[in-house]
């Protein structure tokens, strides 16, 4: 069998995928490839497809352009996945490796302060301490003429637009036709010393306090305020009032909008906490005032609000990151990504001095130079794959041609991994062609391996496919041999008997499946069969050299096994087995019965190939851009319609005997079922909807599931609201949209309004239970 190891898949499988041009018009099948085709390769296959030579192609898959050198399988290409096609024009050079532009400048905000050592990121207001400026004054400016050394003004840094208090230390006029110069350090921290300014950014002292009575719509003052938190005390901005609301002697209202300097930089409607504290915004020609007038100092924030600005006490957040230090604050680096101070010695490994760069991040967020991908170059081998065996091999074979190797391209997950029995809407003598396809269908979730099972829960399903030869299939009744005891080193997938097998692992899940104690030494017989835990069984047609059962091509689902007894004994390769008695304990009736023959014919079940493996091995190729057929899930096919895709006549010949055959077998009703489905008043119209696919047997579950599917979440509703509207949704996905702010239903956008009582719709979730059992354990 194909316990914990591959098998080489037989009858010519291969491995294709699809080329789209990148304007989406034209969509061709490229066929016969392997995941380890090499790019090179698969341009050739191109060629003849599109008539493009390779040097005027440009793949494209999940965004990464493919370069020549490496294989489908490095970048994770997958069975019938897209490929998108640029063509190049003859003109277009070929790409080369990603150069940096030694032309490029660095945009800045053409700022008069350097604000390169701010962090704009923090949100409280500066030191109010004093910084000196010195002013350069244009020949036919005048608004500072008057001022005098050592006076106190006021500054604004253009870079947030806010008021500071400096101390003017000299006057000097610029050169007539001359452009002011915009130098200077942030004015806000002492140690940035003197700075120039431009004379339109100075101005007297603010130094008046406006009593409420004093404020007027229109008016220009000065006002404190916190651009991100705007109920703490933040910068000093001029403002324009906008309106002044008076409820009551204490309950005030102030309006204003925050002028930032330039034409257009204004704030509306911003909320003035801070009412006692409205200066007036002094002209030019005011009183000039002097350290020996006062200090005129405003009230402003901390600059962190973790420490407080105390000097004595170490901070990670306003200060050195690493040590939290607040000395030497001139060797100090601000990352430009996360805003973070470090020294340049408590970085590892230390830095000698402030770097050149424009721009520096700190070891945490900068990106490795090593890793980035640019256009034009191989990929980087990932560590994952750099240990994978078929890396390490001096083995020549291509093992990317099995359809075990292609991934699965979609899941079942009506039912949770662990599930044990039956899974919904699957009948007993379903049969597909790979064992990819039963692994899509949830009835054996491994591509390769023989038992699906966990060492500390169970067994919850095995491909029976005569791996060893000693092996006995009666039908209803087979004994079963345990996985291990092979030499599978590198990358082999077969290999010879060589050591005794354990009951750990798989071997250990399947025997927890028996209904007796655990006993790793002689084994155990179940005390009643039919208490054991279910194992479903599929039958693969490599099988049918030592059993008449299996089926004569693909993989069959034989239905429910209980595990009746397990022991050790050698085995015909000499070495130590584990063999298992299983016994078939289920209703439907078993596929190579009279009756199970009848109810297959009943149902139209034939083998079911896997996605365009049909079309391209059983009819004629065909002319058109569209050579590819999907069948979509229930929960895609609710949202894409394929009857309006035009394909071309197929001759009955090819047609899959599903389609031709009529379904006869109608989907039973329990009466428990029938009066809960009455109850259910509010989804009335859902169910006789569902009601009229009764005749078309298990395909009745897929229509519920298409039906009853969330539009969130594109999964069977579980605990479903039913709206007003009649559609059901998950409850958690409607809490998460109205977390979101979002108060509509997600199918129709009918407003349900933000007071909506969310009522589980309690009958429905039975029903679903009984259709689907098991499927609320996977959410």
């Amino acid at each position: 069998s194909d316990k914990g190891r591959a098998v080489p898949l037989t009858g010519g499988a291969t491995m294709w995928i699809q080329v789209r041009t990148i304007d989406g018009k034209e969509t061709r099948t490229v066929e016969d490839l392997s995941r380890l085709t090499k790019i090179e390769s698969l341009r050739l296959k191109i060629q003849d497809i599109f008539s493009v030579s390779p040097q005027q192609q440009r793949l494209f898959y999940r965004g990464k352009q493919m370069e020549d050198g490496q294989t489908l399988f490095d970048y994770n290409v997958g069975l019938n996945d897209i490929v998108q096609l640029l063509i190049r024009s003859q003109t277009d050079p070929p790409d080369s490796h990603a150069t940096k532009d030694s032309s490029g400048v660095a945009c800045s905000s053409g700022l008069p302060l350097d604000s390169r050592s701010e962090s704009h990121n923090s949100p409280a207001p500066a030191s109010p301490a004093a910084m000196e400026i010195s002013t350069n004054i244009d020949n036919d400016s005048s608004s500072v003429t008057t001022n005098t050394i050592n006076e106190l003004v006021d500054c604004r840094d253009v870079s947030i637009g806010a008021w500071f208090e400096a101390c003017l230390e000299n006057v000097t006029r610029a050169p007539k036709g001359q452009i002011t110069p915009t130098k200077g350090k942030v004015g806000r921290y002492p140690e940035n010393g003197v700075v120039e300014m431009r004379p339109v950014d100075v101005r007297p002292r603010a130094r008046t306090l406006l009593r409420w009575d004093q404020l007027q719509v229109g008016m220009h003052v000065m006002v404190n305020y916190n651009m991100e938190t705007p109920d703490e005390r933040g910068f000093w901005f001029d403002a324009e009032v906008q309106t002044l609301n008076q409820a009551s002697r204490t309950n005030k209202e102030l309006r204003v909008k925050i002028l930032l300097g330039g034409p257009g930089d204004i704030i509306g409607d911003c909320k003035v906490h801070f009412l006692d504290e409205i200066y007036q915004v002094e002209k030019p020609g005011a009183r000039a005032l002097s350290a020996s007038d006062g200090q005129f100092k405003r009230k402003s924030g901390p600059e962190c609000k973790h420490c407080k600005a105390d000097p004595e006490a170490e901070c990670r957040f306003c200060s050195c990151c690493v040590c939290g230090g607040k000395q030497d604050a001139h060797m100090q680096l601000l990352c430009d990504e996360c805003n973070m101070a470090f020294h340049i010695y408590c970085l590892n490994p230390p830095l000698a001095t402030i770097p050149d760069d424009e721009d520096w991040y700190c070891p945490t967020c900068k990106n490795d130079t090593s890793e980035v991908v640019k256009a034009g170059e191989k990929l980087k081998t990932s560590k994952k794959k750099a240990k994978m065996p078929s890396a390490t091999t001096e083995s020549q074979r291509d093992w990317g041609k099995g359809m075990a190797c292609v991934g699965r391209t979609k899941e079942c997950t009506i039912v949770p991994s662990n599930h044990y029995g039956p899974i919904p809407g699957i009948p007993v003598g379903a049969t597909w062609k790979f064992r990819v396809q039963v692994s899509e269908a949830g009835v054996h979730r491994p591509h390769v391996g023989g038992i699906h099972g966990r060492s500390n829960d169970g067994s919850y399903s095995l491909v029976l496919a005569g791996g060893f030869e000693d092996e006995v299939d009666r039908g209803d009744e087979f004994t079963y041999t345990g996985s291990g005891g092979r030499d599978l080193s590198g990358n082999k997938r077969i290999g010879e008997h060589s050591f005794d097998q354990t009951l750990t692992h798989m071997n250990r899940a399947l025997a927890l499946n028996c209904d007796a104690p655990l006993n790793d030494k002689d084994g155990a017989e179940s005390r009643n069969w039919r208490a054991g835990k279910p194992v479903r069984v599929v039958r693969s047609s490599k099988g049918r050299r030592i059993s008449k059962y299996a089926p004569e091509e693909g993989n069959r689902y034989d239905g429910i096994y209980k595990v009746v007894k397990y022991w050790p004994e050698i085995g015909k390769c000499g070495y130590l087995v584990w063999r298992y008695l299983l016994r078939r304990d289920d209703l439907e009736p078993a596929p190579w019965t009279p009756e199970g023959l009848e109810r297959i014919e009943k149902l139209g079940l034939a083998v079911q190939m896997a996605c365009k493996y049909l079309i391209s091995h059983q009819r004629p190729k065909c002319k058109c851009s569209f050579t590819c057929i999907v069948f979509y899930s229930p929960r895609v096919a609710a949202f894409f319609s394929l009857n309006s895709v035009s394909l071309p006549e197929t001759p009955p010949a090819a047609e899959p005997p599903s389609k031709r055959v009529k379904i006869e077998e109608t989907f039973q009703l329990s009466q428990q079922q029938q009066q809960l489905i009455r109850e259910d008043t509010a989804n009335k119209k859902l169910w006789d909807e569902a009601m009229g696919h009764l005749k078309e047997g298990p395909n009745f579950l897929r229509k519920m599931e298409q039906i009853f599917m969330c539009v969130c979440c594109q999964e069977l509703a579980y605990q479903p609201i039913t709206t007003v509207c009649s559609h059901n949704v998950c409850k958690t996905c409607l809490q998460r949209s109205f977390r979101a702010d979002v108060y509509t239903c997600p199918a129709c956008r009918h407003d349900l309004g933000k007071d909506y009582i969310m009522t589980q719709n309690v009958t429905l979730q039975v029903l679903l239970d009984q259709f689907y059992p098991g499927y609320s354990k996977g959410r």
